[in-house]
């Protein structure tokens, strides 16, 4: 298997994965491979990201609840909603009830339906509620939760770009 450079990795996993502004160079299957290596590594910067948007509202004598929704809402502008369209498709697909091959072309289509709608809410509201009680309980709390959960977000696509794993 060819080496593919570390920045191509990383040029890669922030192009694909976050709407900061980089050149991705190479779209072939090592360099996305090498890609999803380094998508703990574009957690770390969008929870960075999430964890500044939280402190800064604190600093600005906010309360834990308006840093935690700040939190919630920093990476999924910085991903373009990436990770939560993918959560609506599945819940629609799965909700469904139907045969795999009719969810599969449910989870394809671009609308989304009641079953991802109410996942949506739900889940976000389990964020927020996750990231309030953090900040909460100090401001450290709350931006290390923010920025673990974004590199832990992203290391289910490290460990399915494993070698061995299909």
């Amino acid at each position: 298997m060819p080496k593919t450079p570390p920045l191509d990795g990383l040029r890669f996993a922030f192009g694909t994965l976050t709407v900061l502004p980089v050149k991705v160079t190479r779209w072939d299957r090592e360099a996305a491979r090498a890609g999803m290596l380094c998508a703990p590594v574009a957690g770390l910067v969008v929870g960075g990201c999430a964890a500044l948007a939280g402190l800064l509202l604190l600093a600005l004598g906010a309360g834990a609840l308006l840093a935690a929704v700040a939190s919630a809402a920093v990476p999924a502008v910085l991903t373009r909603g990436l990770h939560l369209d993918g959560l609506a498709d599945t819940a629609d697909g799965l909700g469904s009830g139907k045969p795999a091959e009719d969810a599969l072309r449910i989870m394809k289509r671009s609308d989304i339906g009641p079953f991802g709608v109410v996942t949506l809410v739900f889940v976000l509201l389990a964020q927020v509620a996750a990231l309030a009680q953090a900040y909460g309980g100090s401001w450290g709390r709350g931006a290390l939760a923010a920025v673990v959960s974004g590199a832990a977000a992203r290391l289910a696509l490290t460990l399915a770009a494993r070698a061995g794993v299909p």
